[in-house]
């Protein structure tokens, strides 16, 4: 549930629908699921590629701004920093809505590996097996959202405090 609002706009009850959907649809091929692999991004495969399906069926998929709270932004914040020399100290609520702002602003690929990546705490291969990409292909844009989202955070004047 909690990934299914990071990556989407929809509401609680919008997101319960497609929670519920997601559910059935893992009844349904529990059977094709394979135990060679780990169950939890297979799972949030499923979660991600049912969100992408609801927002086409709606014919809203220009963008998924990401929907979080202080605490998440804080904790991106944070793990962030430790591997890219982001700013130090982001606590203020204008910041974290700078944060917020600066996540909603990555294009959606970038916010996806993010979330996955600093969120949900996922490593490399989960991530991989959740977006069907390679290791290589994840690491790369993870590399590159820090980047992209340090550039944005420059322009938003995210500065230590």
């Amino acid at each position: 549930m909690r990934y299914i609002q990071r990556i989407s706009s929809v509401s609680l009850e919008s997101a319960e629908d497609i929670l519920q959907e997601v559910f059935i649809k893992v009844y349904r091929n529990l059977n094709d699921y394979d135990p060679q692999f780990s169950f939890s991004p297979w799972i949030y495969r499923i979660a991600h590629n049912e969100t992408i399906n609801s927002f086409k069926k709606l014919n809203k998929l220009k963008t998924i701004p990401l929907e979080t709270d202080e605490k998440d932004a804080a904790q991106l914040i944070q793990m962030l920093q430790s591997d890219d020399d982001l700013p130090q100290a982001l606590a203020t609520k204008e910041h974290q809505e700078k944060v917020q702002s600066a996540l909603q602003l990555l294009t959606p690929a970038y916010r996806d590996v993010l979330i996955l990546r600093y969120l949900e705490d996922m490593d490399y291969q989960q991530i991989s097996d959740v977006l069907h990409k390679p290791i290589g292909t994840v690491a790369t844009l993870i590399n590159r959202a820090k980047y992209q989202f340090k550039d944005i955070a420059l322009k938003l004047n995210l500065k230590p405090l």
